[in-house]
């Protein structure tokens, strides 16, 4: 029997059986099928669950008739003894079941968070390129529990299936009538709700699409809760989030209305039956037809298909809703990355000169190289090219969220042109990825080397990285290789010691999600360190001292070079306080390279490196004229090299072997 947590190998070993995202339902089979002998097992158990209320009536028709009735108490007795062993064994099947269909639920709903994190692992920064953030977390959170509920009811309707045929069949085999009227009850219940489920399920799927919106607004003003403050923009954003969510409660309201109109209507069929069920016995009693026995079975069945009745009805609405997830999910996991492995791949040169084709920039191996450009853009375009990234477009993304005012065949369009727009801009992504990519490392393009080579051996630290929650050894260190030697050394270079010192337990202090909990100036050293303990071939950094004061980079520029001696190491930025380190800065106009040298010969002999660089002058003025961010240990650095124990004994503990230029 499988167990918790389910393994999921999609989007990871080739061999892997992938999801069916041919369409909703095929997705929803898949999701069944993974459940593997979970789903059998419980749905056994479900059935064994449902004999005390299956042949319970019929027990008790036969007591009556053959014992209470006849006055014979031993036959009376022995069908008390055989209806209490039949309810021993329905309640402890029915706990069985219960453990079962928990562990379906939470099969289907951590599988599905792991299918979406597999998939966020696969494509890399092309999720985000693709779909917005809200969508990616629904489908991980609110979509994953929508398929859990999916399998709870599918197991309680199949085996309450069973037993409403069994005792369909014991009722029309006693009396014709009656039986016909069992079997006819639960078609009509269907057919008459049917017409309730099409509205129930366009609100339904306007309150997912407004729920996603509401979680892109939440995800993107944490994200930035920092810069709105500063601007006075909380309530602003404040307001929107909450008017958007006042609009997804009215969709949950309009939903609601419709689930209740078909559960009224499945109550007032039910109560019907039982209705109907009562008065045509009665007759048959009345007639001959029917002992008093067989009577007070068909009671207690007419009581007991109420649930069947309603179970099917409930089935009805998270099947509905289910395709809506569904739809959702498969918007997200249809997506394939364009990266392809190369027919014929070549090893990436050790120690080798970078160029790029299309500014013209050559960086040269195992110098400590700046590029400065007017246009921020233009030098982290260059970044990713050097990355192997595809470039960001801001109309790239593709939501799948239909507009709610769209309905029928509007929304049917609406769908199949969002579903080939995400196809082009994949064929788009596919045939850029294919082509030469234009950077070449000592002759070699980076399209003809592994995907995961280039990873390895290029480390691109942008300004947008991702802090996790965990322990500081775990952001910084995450592949757990460090030494404390080498972990240290990489804390004083980004003059990040008072990052250590703000998290009580030192290396093993705990970090909030997204960093929260340190200001904007230790997030960024703390990247930084961790892109230095990662100890790359090439490392490229992308603005790292944009978000710290002026005394603090002046630290990190003078301790840069000297970590990083006899690797290639590129800088964007327009710091003077860097650029004053770097052994050669190349100047970026119009997205192409046009000057080169050290700082202060192209401070004498470049107007256009001047206006740029005079700019970045004014802004270091301005960064130091503002309160520093070290804290306790301002002023007071200490270098681990001087002095390794500065941090306390045994806080970062040396593994058993590393691996040889820092494989992390």
């Amino acid at each position: 029997m499988r167990d918790f947590p389910p393994p999921v190998d999609a989007y990871v070993e080739r061999t892997a059986e992938q999801p069916d995202t041919r369409s909703p339902r095929a997705f929803l089979l898949w999701i069944v099928r993974q459940q593997g002998s979970v789903f059998w097992w419980g749905l056994l158990a479900a059935l064994m669950w449902m004999v005390p209320p299956t042949a319970g009536p019929w027990i008790v028709g036969r007591a009556i008739d053959t014992g209470i009735v006849t006055g014979d108490t031993s036959a009376t007795l022995r069908w008390i003894l055989v209806l209490a062993g039949v309810t021993l064994v329905g309640a402890a099947c029915g706990i069985i079941f219960h453990t079962f269909i928990v562990k379906e639920w939470l099969i289907a709903l951590y599988g599905t968070t792991k299918l979406v994190t597999r998939k966020a692992l696969q494509l890399g920064h092309v999720l985000t390129r693709r779909t917005p953030t809200g969508e990616v977390l629904s489908v991980s959170g609110s979509d994953g529990d929508q398929f859990g509920a999916l399998m709870e009811i599918t197991t309680r309707a199949f085996s309450q299936l069973a037993a409403y045929l069994v005792v369909a069949a014991i009722v029309l085999n006693t009396s014709p009538r009656m039986g016909l009227l069992v079997l006819v009850a639960a078609p009509l219940l269907v057919v008459l709700g049917a017409p309730l489920l099409r509205p129930m399920q366009r609100w339904q799927g306007v309150e997912r699409s407004r729920n996603s919106e509401l979680t892109s607004m939440a995800t993107d003003i944490v994200g930035g809760l920092r810069i709105l403050r500063g601007i006075g923009g909380e309530d602003t954003f404040g307001g929107n989030y909450a008017g958007q969510s006042q609009r997804v409660r009215e969709a949950g309201v309009s939903a609601g209305r419709w689930q209740a109109a078909v559960e009224s209507v499945g109550v007032l069929l039910s109560g019907g039956f039982v209705v109907a069920l009562l008065w045509l016995g009665t007759r048959e009693v009345a007639e001959a037809r029917l002992t008093v026995g067989q009577f007070v079975s068909f009671l207690g069945y007419g009581l007991f298909l109420i649930q069947p009745m309603r179970t099917f009805v409930e089935f009805a609405q998270k099947w509905t809703r289910s395709v809506v997830s569904a739809r959702k999910a498969i918007a997200v996991l249809e997506q394939q990355p364009p990266w392809r492995h190369p027919e014929a791949p070549a090893e990436l040169p050790r120690h080798a000169p970078i160029h790029d084709e299309v500014s013209g920039a050559t960086i040269e191996p195992g110098r400590l190289t700046m590029v400065v450009s007017q246009v921020p853009d233009d030098c982290a375009a260059l970044a990713d090219r050097i990355g192997r990234y595809l470039p960001s477009e801001e109309d790239a993304q593709v939501s799948g969220e239909i507009p709610e005012e769209l309905k029928g065949r509007a929304a049917r369009r609406e769908r199949s042109a969002r579903a080939r727009a995400r196809a082009e801009q994949a064929r788009r992504d596919e045939e850029r990825a294919r082509r030469p990519w234009g950077v070449t490392v000592g002759g070699v393009d980076l399209s003809r080397v592994e995907l995961d080579e280039v990873r390895h051996r290029i480390l691109v630290s942008d300004t947008s990285p991702q802090v996790f929650a965990g322990t500081l050894r775990e952001a910084v260190d995450p592949a757990g290789t460090l030494t404390r030697a080498e972990a240290e050394r990489a804390l004083y270079t980004a003059a990040a010691d008072d990052v250590f010192d703000a998290l009580p337990g030192g290396w093993q202090g705990h970090l909030d999600e997204r960093g929260r909990g340190l200001s904007g100036g230790q997030r960024q050293r703390l990247v930084l360190m961790r892109a230095l303990a990662a100890d790359p071939e090439v490392l490229v950094l992308v603005e790292p001292t944009s978000a710290v004061d002026a005394h603090t980079e002046a630290r990190i520029a003078e301790r840069l070079g000297a970590h990083r001696e006899g690797r290639t190491t590129v800088v964007m930025t327009a710091s003077p306080l860097l650029l004053h380190h770097a052994d050669e800065v190349i100047l970026l106009e119009g997205g192409k390279a046009t000057v080169r040298g050290r700082h202060a010969d192209l401070l004498a002999s470049s107007a256009a490196y001047r206006s740029v660089v005079v700019r970045g002058e004014a802004h270091t003025h301005e960064r130091a004229l503002e309160p520093a961010t070290l804290g306790p240990a301002h002023g007071s650095t200490v270098n681990p090299e001087d002095n390794p124990d500065a941090h306390g004994p045994g806080e970062l503990h040396e593994p058993p072997t590393t691996t040889e230029g820092g494989a992390r």
